[in-house]
């Protein structure tokens, strides 16, 4: 049920995204008119705007030139040109490198200031304790602040001791090989962030590159895979820039729920999105419970603090445990406790805002 405290134009978008995926309007069907739908629901014309804009920017609807918006959401039959990766950059695409080249992050939207009163009060507060080894998962005080900031930011609801801290994504990238076993064939994104391959292979596991389209991996390619566990980046894959719309993310979850498959959702980046409103991740979209979360700091803050973490879900902590629950985490304390003060006192929160406007221009 949508909160009383939401803005009318994201109920409107969520009644209107739930028609659309429920099949009340199907594919090219024409949504009504700006100015009929604001007569029908008693909004204005300017919220009703607002609502469609999200629902294109979502890849829900598409908006034709004196004609209206119209339904875009597929049903999973969706074929994108095989060699969209080398087609000519998108528009957002080159908004987003230019952006990220002039922030060089952490660089002018950083406050620096910030982080060194937040080390002061962590060495002041905690004193000795700074020392003491952190929990194999990761220290609590981090796992709760990402508990919540998640529940705040990207819709996802889940208790402290789903989260796993790991220093960077590689380290988190071999515990996956782990709880799922070499028997197990992953299925990669192509092109991709090469190292994701690398350590898969390098730890012994059976690897699948599965071709990109405009929007995801081909749905060709999805119905041909052997594998059993898919590892995308639907915000934005790198370095095609690709990203996964709502149909694609529906599409990625309906292969899913085939018994045994797993997607480990890498969201690297998703912080920065210039949307009005982030996409729903595909962890929260999941009813089948079947999607380990991904994301770091090394994108968001800096590659020298070596932080990253994934979220489980429930069914699969206890073969974590059997599996990887017995290695330390090698995040030093100190660090954990000084991002947990980060994300908790809303500074992290600033900055990712600072960023979003800066690539807004």
């Amino acid at each position: 049920m949508s909160s009383t405290r939401e803005p009318e134009y994201i109920k409107l978008y969520k009644k209107m995204s739930d028609e659309i995926t429920s099949g009340v309007y199907k594919r090219g069907d024409r949504l009504p008119s700006k100015r009929t739908l604001a007569d029908n629901t008693g909004l204005s014309p300017v919220t009703v705007e607002h609502a469609y804009a999200l629902l294109t920017e979502e890849g829900y609807a598409e908006s034709r030139e004196r004609s209206g918006y119209y339904v875009s959401y597929g049903d999973g039959q969706y074929r994108p040109p095989v060699n969209a990766p080398d087609a000519p950059e998108s528009a957002a695409k080159r908004q987003h490198t230019k952006a990220m080249a002039a922030l060089d992050l952490p660089g002018p939207a950083f406050h620096f200031p910030a982080w060194a009163r937040i080390v002061r009060q962590v060495l002041s507060s905690r004193q000795e304790r700074i020392f003491e080894r952190s929990p194999y998962q990761g220290h609590p005080e981090l796992r709760e602040a990402l508990r919540d900031f998640l529940a705040r930011s990207r819709g996802i609801n889940c208790e402290p001791e789903q989260i796993i801290i790991g220093s960077g994504s590689d380290c988190l990238y071999e515990r996956l090989i782990r709880l799922f076993g070499r028997d197990n064939t992953f299925g990669v994104e192509s092109p991709s962030y090469s190292q994701i391959a690398r350590i898969y292979r390098a730890g012994g596991a059976k690897l699948e590159l599965l071709k990109l389209g405009v929007n995801g991996i081909l749905t060709d390619e999805l119905a041909r895979t052997s594998a059993s566990v898919l590892h995308v980046t639907p915000y934005r894959s790198f370095p095609s820039g690709v990203t996964a719309d709502a149909g694609k993310r529906r599409e990625y979850l309906n292969w899913a729920a085939a018994p045994d498959r797993y997607i480990i959702e890498d969201d690297v980046e998703s912080e920065f999105t210039v949307m009005r409103r982030p996409m729903s991740p595909l962890y929260a979209l999941s009813e089948r419970g079947n999607v380990v979360y991904m994301n770091t700091f090394s994108v968001t803050l800096s590659p020298s603090l070596r932080i990253s973490y994934m979220v489980l879900p429930p069914a699969l902590l206890g073969r974590y445990k059997t599996t990887s629950g017995f290695y330390s985490c090698p995040v030093p304390t100190f660090d954990q406790l000084i991002l947990a003060e980060f994300i908790r006192s809303g500074e992290f929160e600033r900055y990712v805002n600072r960023v979003r406007r800066l690539k807004r221009g």
